[in-house]
């Protein structure tokens, strides 16, 4: 029933979902999904026929309009699935990068309530001064200067109110179009839709926690403590708590603004060097990285030092897949395709339907391409790019966190050929992937790895004495036993379970309305009688109730047919 009840909620954004998917040309999508025949089940009707912006742009130029349309939790999804250069073509991603987060402010007098509930006094008396007009507003949060009593300036970020409940109801959609997506388009679920949708509502979750982000900024200030090539803003803890966000003020130069980075003189040249170190540090040594380094996170200070911002969305990579990533770029180089498509196939997680013999033919044709080209002509942002269209024709998917990682070395390589046009990240990258690849040969590496193996041993050695008793025991009992699950007899064990809980509901439904109407025949005058009354009202009632159930249950169980 709670499933219904959450149904009923969001059918209305459900149908503005589909209306602005049909309006852009998507209706035939919409359509496939089985979207249009469950709103028209539940009398919610669309005109598939209204597809004005079909012929005026192209697919990718439609879906950001309508990912824009659609909202803050729709453009967030946009700009995750623009990470995922192994799933879409490269217009796609270039497409998908211009959303937008910019929106309409919200007023000081909406915003000032939630603030000073999070400050736990009014702004004015904790701020010597605050401009209540904000630097920016984006699709999560706006950002408020204010200045502390002893005159440091400082920024307020602060979230949305209301925001959280229209993120929580789209994700919920998004979660179940994924489902339906998965049960009803065969081609499309080799992507594992839900398990994207998944991945995002993760992600967005966190953004949403801005105590967790200022957690994330100083774990990587910890990891660049006594580097003097990057900046982070400091937290004011006192202050930062879920929706709130007070942090130091940085005062640089915009990433994207190379005018007045030449007015003040910094050498270019060394500040992509000091980014893609930042970078390549953040990825291949310490694991924790900034997964969204576009120009408006970055600020060049005029000390030479590179500040970064915004923490909201980082990536995490472990030891064994940063091991990977330097085993992939190394046999690129060197021309080890084996090792290349062993790496893939790992990654890909054991995909039943992959062409090994096919996956190898292509490695061994992108790693010939690389044969003979000089380090400092390499462009690796493009080798990227080849792994990614290879996986796409082989119908492969990376994991997650490697998107996000492949993502954040295109944008540091277009950062930094924007800084200098003959931006080498091949070699600065060169000496970080040498040592990736000794550490895992160094002695404490091996003597860890050593003890972990050991100790599994040990383990299983101590246990398999008491796990073949246990057996033995099961077998004289006769309680051992073998299961096998059939999924497509699961299925359809399902459905009969349904089938027979709505003809369960539907036999008190009638028992219900013939009874109450028996009771309403036989009321005369008489308080007793107006009691046998509202009890047969009662009666219709619940068999009401009971029929929108039974309908529900029938549109969630067809919804993609």
């Amino acid at each position: 029933m709670w499933e219904t009840i959450g149904t009923v909620r969001d059918l209305g954004r459900l149908q503005e979902i589909a209306s602005v998917l049909i309006r852009f040309g998507f209706g035939e999508f919409v359509q496939r999904i089985g979207l249009v025949g469950a709103l028209e089940r539940a009398g919610r009707l669309l005109h598939i026929g209204q597809q004005e912006e079909r012929q005026r742009h192209a697919p990718a130029v439609r879906f950001r309009h309508a990912l824009q349309e659609l909202g803050p939790t729709f453009v967030k999804f946009g700009q995750v699935l623009a990470t995922r250069i192994d799933l879409l073509p490269p217009d796609w991603i270039a497409e998908l990068g211009k959303l937008q987060n910019a929106v309409p402010a919200f007023s000081w007098e909406e915003i000032r309530p939630q603030l000073a509930d999070d400050l736990g006094a009014d702004p004015e008396t904790v701020f010597a001064r605050i401009e209540t007009e904000p630097m920016a507003a984006a699709s999560l949060a706006q950002a408020h200067r204010a200045w502390l009593e002893d005159g440091r300036p400082v920024v307020l970020k602060v979230r949305r109110p209301g925001i959280r409940e229209v993120v929580e109801a789209d994700l919920r959609l998004l979660m179940r179009v994924a489902e339906i997506i998965e049960a009803q388009v065969p081609d499309l679920r080799r992507y594992r839709p839900s398990g994207i949708v998944q991945q995002f509502a993760s992600s967005l979750r966190a953004e949403l926690d801005f105590a967790a982000e200022c957690r994330n900024a100083e774990r990587i200030a910890e990891n660049f403590e006594g580097d003097d090539r990057i900046a982070i803003p400091g937290i004011h803890w006192q202050w930062t708590c879920e929706r709130l966000n007070v942090q130091d003020f940085m005062d640089g130069i915009p990433g994207g603004d190379m005018a007045s980075l030449d007015a003040l003189g910094l050498d270019r040249h060394e500040l992509a060097r000091r980014g893609a170190g930042i970078v390549l540090k953040m990825v291949l040594e310490d694991g924790l990285f900034h997964a969204d380094p576009h120009p408006g996170n970055i600020f060049y200070l005029d000390d030479g030092r590179i500040g970064v911002i915004d923490f909201g969305m980082v990536g995490r990579v472990g030891e064994r897949r940063r091991q990977q990533v330097a085993q992939l770029l190394h046999g690129m180089v060197t021309q080890e395709s084996e090792a290349v498509a062993d790496i893939l196939l790992d990654w890909t997680d054991g995909d039943a339907d992959v062409d090994e013999s096919r996956l190898q033919t292509d490695v061994d044709g992108l790693v010939d391409q690389y044969r003979g080209v000089p380090l400092k002509e390499l462009r690796m942002g493009q080798m990227l790019l080849d792994v990614s269209a290879m996986l796409r024709r082989n119908r492969l998917t990376l994991p997650p966190d490697l998107a996000l990682m492949i993502k954040a070395f295109l944008t540091l390589e277009g950062l930094g050929r924007r800084l200098d046009p003959d931006f080498d990240m091949a070699s600065e990258a060169q000496p970080y992937l040498e040592r990736a690849l000794l550490q895992r040969y160094s002695p404490s590496a091996l003597a860890r790895r050593g003890r972990r193996t050991v100790s599994g041993l040990l383990d299983l050695a101590g246990s398999l004495p008491r796990d073949l008793r246990r057996l033995m025991q099961a077998a004289r009992r006769g309680r051992l036993r073998t299961q096998i699950e059939v999924t497509s007899l699961k299925a359809f064990g399902d459905q009969i379970n349904s089938a027979a809980n709505r003809l369960t509901v539907g036999v008190i439904t009638a028992a219900l309305i013939i009874g109450s109407s028996i009771v309403m025949n036989s009321v005369g005058g008489g308080v007793s009688n107006r009691g046998l009354m509202t009890l047969g009202v009662l009666g219709f009632v619940g068999a009401a109730l009971s029929g929108i159930w039974i309908v529900f249950s029938i549109w969630r169980s067809g919804r993609g047919k």
